[in-house]
């Protein structure tokens, strides 16, 4: 009998947190701060006021400013009506103010609808009336995107932040004289200015604060669940302060002052979970980048020193290919994470040679994890990693391996159905309690499962490793896509019958949507009609779903129930 086996045998087949003292200090359940996100952020500035909190475009806040900042932002939603669970919209990339928004209205009691500020204009609109959101918060640059759809929508105050108000002396001049030039908004635009809105808040002389509790919702993520249709997620103030915990907990090498690179966006759950709310609440520097490409990716590690850095295997694979990366001195690197995709063996062993060649003493450690869980709840130790494992689950986390769909746990090394339970398991999927039904179910143990719809396999000794996935989803770049999606909006134009999306491999993205379409009767199958549809996917995809390739059939195979056969599709590409 194996030693997880001695200290678990009510349950032998489930993994729960097997971070034994012979594989690592550490320990198998951990303490939580039972607050709010906030409180949790407040707790840490009192002890390190002066630190560095984080720094952007060259410009450094310490925590004592960033709490300074969140107050007068929580101040100012209040002044303006925002009211203990109402829900603000957060369009934002990596930048000051989305940090002070989040936090602030945490601290009034409000739930955060993160989104990305890059996508399609329809798309926006449906996030802010799936969360009802009275307030959004954008760039200037994005302001025409709400502004086309703000009438459709419940948003009372759509409120306008710049990059250049948070950019130093110098750095804001060069902006203003490229990008900040493009960037036009009318005077007399029904939006609040970003310094108008801090202004605001003077006029708070009442209690701003509100006593939120760990179970009380704190932020709504976006994902297509285990369906493939878009849900929005709600996550508590417990699921983001644990997901800290344990986090620090997996990695004992980290101290106060540490630097992350903060290139994981807000919007989603590594982004916000790992890369920001982890290091706010542990004393870490976070380096913002607000926009991301692979030389400033590099460019960053270096200039700052950062000693943790987290990515999608499509960055790192670029990163390998970077000049300015040769003769590099790695060695402060203490951890390198990589998620969002399967990281293959091969891509794995190349970047564990670059970091050596580079001086750094760290490998490349895999995770795995859902948004339903924030981000990874299973991570591979700093010292022991097993080819093809994602790792082993973080404190307190269960993790097992059952007969799809059922609650019936497998043998070791028997592929089924990965199943979570754990303190970041989320609250619900937002108004859709038949999913939520679906997807969170209370087993005899007691516990509550996240059926994730991915495939994997446990060894005895508790290591996950990861097989694929039972959904259909195509991941590009780290970002989750739905076909089913795409298909609804692609089916609905006018000249489509029926249409079906699959991925293909893409040297760089690892996998680019490419589009299957069945015209309807006499529409001519040319390059103006396939220009059409990208015309029309551009304006109601966000840029990154969008088709690489359309190619027209005549008809699309299908299986003996009479679905679309999209397999078959995905074997046709593979055999070219």
């Amino acid at each position: 009998m194996s030693e997880i086996e001695r200290k678990w045998n009510d349950k032998p087949i489930t993994a729960k947190t097997p971070w034994e003292p012979h594989l690592g200090e550490v320990p198998l359940s951990i303490p939580y701060f039972e607050g709010s996100m906030y409180e949790m952020v407040e707790k840490i500035s009192e002890k390190y006021p002066d630190y560095v909190a984080f720094d952007f475009m060259g410009r450094p806040t310490t925590y004592k400013r960033l709490v300074s900042e969140i107050h007068k932002c929580a101040r100012s939603l209040r002044t303006i009506g925002v009211r203990q669970g109402d829900r603000v919209t957060i369009a934002m990339p990596n930048c000051p103010q989305a940090i002070f928004m989040l936090y602030a209205v945490n601290l009034i009691g409000a739930v955060a609808n993160m989104i990305h500020p890059l996508s399609a204009e329809k798309e926006i609109e449906d996030y802010l009336n799936m969360s009802k959101s009275v307030t959004a918060i954008t760039l200037d640059q994005f302001y025409s995107k709400f502004e086309s759809i703000r009438a459709n929508t419940s948003v009372v105050n759509i409120i306008i932040a710049s990059v250049k108000d948070e950019l130093t002396k110098r750095l804001k001049a060069g902006y203003m004289l490229t990008e900040g030039r493009k960037i036009k908004i009318p005077s007399d635009a029904p939006v609040i200015r970003w310094k108008d809105f801090i202004r605001l808040g003077r006029s708070c002389f009442y209690n701003y604060k509100v006593k939120s509790h760990a179970d009380d919702p704190a932020v709504i993520l976006y994902s297509g669940g285990t369906t493939g249709t878009t849900k929005g997620i709600v996550l508590t103030n417990m699921n983001f302060n644990a997901l800290s915990s344990q986090v620090l907990a997996a990695n004992p090498m980290f101290r106060p002052g540490d630097r992350m690179l903060a290139a994981m966006p807000l919007f989603h759950g590594f982004g916000l979970g790992v890369c920001i709310h982890t290091m706010l609440t542990s004393g870490g520097r976070c380096i913002l980048v607000p926009r991301f490409t692979a030389e400033s990716y590099a460019k960053l590690i270096t200039k700052y020193k950062c000693n943790f850095i987290a990515g999608v295997p499509t960055l790192y694979e670029a990163l390998l290919r970077i000049k300015s990366m040769d003769g590099k001195n790695l060695s402060f690197l203490k951890g390198v994470f990589s998620g969002g995709d399967s990281l293959s063996i091969e891509l794995k062993k190349k970047l564990d040679r670059f970091l050596n060649d580079h001086q750094s003493v760290v490998m490349v450690r895999e995770g795995y994890g859902t948004t339903e869980t924030v981000t990874a709840c299973c991570l591979t130790p700093p010292h022991m990693f097993k080819e093809g494992s994602i790792g082993l689950p973080f404190p307190d986390t269960y993790i097992k391996i059952v007969k799809p769909g059922t609650d019936e746990e497998l043998p070791y090394g028997e592929e089924g159905e990965i199943l979570l339970a754990g303190p970041t398991v989320m609250k619900e999927y937002m108004d859709n309690p038949e999913e939520t039904a679906q997807t969170l179910r209370e087993h005899a143990d007691g516990l509550t499962w996240v059926y994730t719809g991915d495939l994997g396999t446990m060894d005895s000794e508790g290591f996950i490793f990861f097989k694929g996935r039972a959904k259909r989803m195509i991941v590009s770049s780290g970002y989750n896509i739905y076909p089913a999606q795409l298909e609804n909006i692609i089916d609905a134009h006018e000249k489509v019958q029926m249409s079906c999306v699959i991925g293909v491999p893409d040297t760089y993205r690892m996998h680019a949507v490419k589009a299957f379409i069945m015209l309807k009767p006499g529409v001519a199958a040319d390059d103006v009609t396939r220009e059409e549809i990208m015309n029309y996917c551009k304006k109601h995809l966000a840029k990154y779903e969008m088709p690489r390739e359309i190619e027209f059939r005549k008809e699309l195979p299908k299986t003996l129930v009479g679905k679309v056969a999209y397999r078959q599709l995905e074997e046709e590409e593979l055999a070219k």
